[in-house]
């Protein structure tokens, strides 16, 4: 079997295992609060959160930016270094989208290579040099070139549809007293946790690193990513930006800063760590 049909099947398996993991939790939430019926309502609702996940999961987690789609009218540099870095990466060229907002931070999303998108924000496009830029955008070209483009969403999009049974069921228990309401009290102390879990177990803090290398692999000089990286802590730092946590593996930093169990679930290994490894590596510039 060939790298490509390996990490193919791969992504294959880890998308069925977490979109059947949802399912089961569904059911299980179901028969808490009305027994076999219930459960199979929800075990409806599951199968079609599943189909949405894996269908749409890219259009979700660009809507849950406000990402903009930009021509190349709007942006020729933008695109020029894509086109540059897919063809040096033998990828289709990806859509582009941009961010309207400060915090300079960037994604990639989609099924596959064929349907992919790249969204930066506009503060990435003001804070980085063009060489910093390339970095970042061959090291989100990385995450498609290495398929986790597809876990990754997905995951981004069950993790945000946990949190939010969790208070639709809060809406719906009324009285505190009642099975329901017990439930939905619960779920809203429970499911948010069990959401990053999965997040967190789908989303290894390795592929972070695989990224960084196929992307210093494509743009030919790891010190365009590593200082990039830099930056853009401390950009993030400086600048907050309002997501919702199941979206923060999708960014190439972690949209905002916490300890404790933020710390814990975090999908995003120490960016001290990613340089140190990335400087370690030698250019592959001709």
């Amino acid at each position: 079997m060939t790298t490509t049909k390996r990490s193919n099947f791969g992504a294959a398996i880890r998308t069925t295992v977490l979109l059947a993991g949802l399912t089961g939790l569904f059911v299980v939430i179901g028969a808490l609060i009305g027994g076999p019926q219930m459960a199979l309502i929800f075990l409806g609702i599951g199968a079609v959160m599943n189909m949405g996940a894996y269908w749409f999961s890219d259009r979700i987690a660009l809507k849950m930016s406000g990402a903009k789609p930009v021509s190349e009218e709007e942006a020729p540099k933008l695109y020029q270094m894509v086109r540059d870095l897919t063809t040096r990466a033998g990828l289709p060229m990806p859509q582009l989208y941009v961010i309207p907002q400060a915090q300079p931070n960037a994604f990639a999303t989609g099924r596959n290579p064929e349907h992919s998108a790249v969204a930066v924000t506009q503060g990435i496009l003001q804070l980085l040099s063009e060489d910093e830029l390339r970095g970042v955008l061959a090291h989100e070209l990385g995450h498609v070139r290495n398929r986790d483009i597809l876990i990754q969403s997905v995951a981004a999009t069950i993790g945000g549809a946990i949190t939010y049974l969790a208070y639709m069921l809060m809406w719906f228990g009324g009285d505190d007293d009642s099975a329901l309401g017990l439930v939905a009290t619960l779920a809203l102390v429970l499911l948010a946790p069990i959401a990053a879990t999965i997040i967190q177990l789908a989303i290894s803090r390795q592929r972070e690193f695989s990224a960084d290398a196929t992307g210093a692999d494509i743009c030919g000089n790891p010190e365009s990513l590593a200082g990039a990286l830099l930056r853009l802590e401390e950009g993030a730092k400086a600048v907050p930006m309002e997501v919702n946590q199941a979206a923060e593996p999708l960014y190439i930093v972690a949209p905002f800063s916490g300890g404790g169990i933020s710390k814990l679930f975090s999908t995003h290994p120490p960016i001290e760590e990613r340089v140190r490894r990335l400087r370690q590596m030698r250019p592959t510039i001709a």
